[in-house]
């Protein structure tokens, strides 16, 4: 048995030259084959994206005249924007006292993406007369520069005198924020001059991708907080 052995073991040596050869021969045939096919799959995946642009573009311009209504019906609503701020975990985690103060003033938000959808969109705040600065609108936009960067710009805060919440140190956390963070936050207004790293705003992505799609979920939190307390005394209650 073992001469045997021996024998194919000294058989395999003897073409093993010839078969690295013929071996690498057939890898390097399947790795053009598989650039081929991802060739393929990339045409496929770049064609994909285009067709969902156009369907992301058709959908978006249907639910305009849905948004437009949405806003004219918040309107109704006093301090609408602020309580969905103030109820929303990441936003709330940002806000002083102060801040939340002049977000009272807050009447309309409103995110336009652009038409490609993929260079960028606009965040705009309106707010009614105020205390603390003069515009009307605070918007902030991301997009895209010539080299395929992110970039953001936003505009500049007018603040009357002695009412700057960006050069506020230390302003005390609502309450809201004082549950989730025991720092003291800065300013939410900052995030209007922070531009450093535009390609991962997460303030203006979760206004946009989670607090715009439908923000009447966060302004009813407390009242759904209310319902689930008031169900778990009821079966308390039958126990």
């Amino acid at each position: 048995m073992s001469g045997s052995s021996a024998k194919v073991s000294k058989k395999e040596n003897s073409n093993h030259d010839g078969a690295d050869e013929t071996s690498e021969k057939e890898q390097q045939e399947a790795i053009e084959h598989i650039d081929e096919v991802q060739n393929e799959i990339d045409r496929l995946n770049e064609q994909a994206s285009e067709e969902i642009l156009k369907v992301e573009q058709k959908y978006n311009k249907l639910r305009q005249p849905f948004f437009q209504k949405r806003s004219e019906l918040i309107a109704k609503i006093p301090n609408f924007w602020v309580t969905t701020f103030v109820n929303h975990p990441q936003v709330s985690a940002l806000l002083g006292e102060e801040d939340e103060e002049a977000l009272h003033y807050l009447s309309k938000v409103e995110v336009t993406e652009f038409e490609d959808i993929k260079s960028g969109y606009r965040i705009d705040f309106s707010f009614d007369e105020n205390p603390y600065f003069e515009n009307k609108v605070l918007s902030k936009e991301f997009n895209v520069n010539e080299s395929g960067d992110p970039v953001s710009k936003s505009t500049e805060i007018k603040w009357k005198a002695g009412k700057d919440l960006t050069k506020r140190a230390g302003q005390t956390p609502s309450k809201a924020g004082k549950k989730r963070q025991h720092e003291e936050p800065e300013s939410f207004f900052t995030w209007f001059t922070d531009h450093s790293d535009a390609g991962a705003d997460e303030l203006g992505e979760v206004i946009k991708d989670d607090i715009w799609p439908n923000p009447l979920q966060y302004y009813l939190v407390p009242d759904m907080e209310d319902e689930e307390g008031e169900d778990e005394e009821e079966e308390d209650d039958d126990e």
